[in-house]
């Protein structure tokens, strides 16, 4: 067993993993922050994205002994201080960028990720960028449309699908 310790969504963690134990199965199983989802274990889906020192991480490629000194923000760390929904949380929902809402955390790190590196992304970019996480539910079309929203863009730019 190793002792690691990081900060998580702003607080000081730590817990004893064994060497093999993910990031996701440390967030998840060892401070019960379940909005990491873990879908595929390959890093196919992207359900367990995080930001590890402000880069999208996909979790489940990522020994937590790796994050060991690391700040992690999960999708629980995304809301504002009072509780409330970020922009990009709220954009979800209201472009209704989500449906049965298993790919949701991924997609919103991974647009938060996408808006620090590229504040005004096109479409084109969008859809490229979201290329590691998988949506079977959605067509993406409206995750496109929340993450233009979000970056303050006029989503009426969207070619219907």
């Amino acid at each position: 067993m190793t002792q690691v310790s990081m900060t998580v969504n702003g607080k000081a963690v730590s817990g004893e993993v064994e060497g093999r134990t993910l990031l996701s199965g440390f967030l998840r199983d060892s401070l019960n922050l379940t909005g990491t989802h873990v879908g595929c274990d390959t890093s196919q889906c992207g359900a367990c994205v995080v930001h590890v020192d402000g880069v999208a991480v996909k979790a489940c490629t990522m020994l937590a002994g790796e994050a060991e000194g690391t700040e992690v923000t999960t999708i629980e760390g995304m809301a504002n201080p009072d509780g409330s929904l970020s922009t990009i949380q709220q954009a979800f929902q209201d472009h209704h960028g989500l449906q049965c809402g298993f790919c949701t955390p991924g997609m919103v790190m991974s647009a938060a990720a996408l808006l620090q590196d590229n504040p005004n992304p096109s479409e084109t970019e969008i859809r490229e960028y979201l290329e590691g996480n998988i949506c079977r539910c959605t067509g993406y079309h409206n995750i496109v449309k929340a993450i233009m929203a979000a970056a303050g863009q006029d989503v009426s730019k969207i070619a219907a699908e």
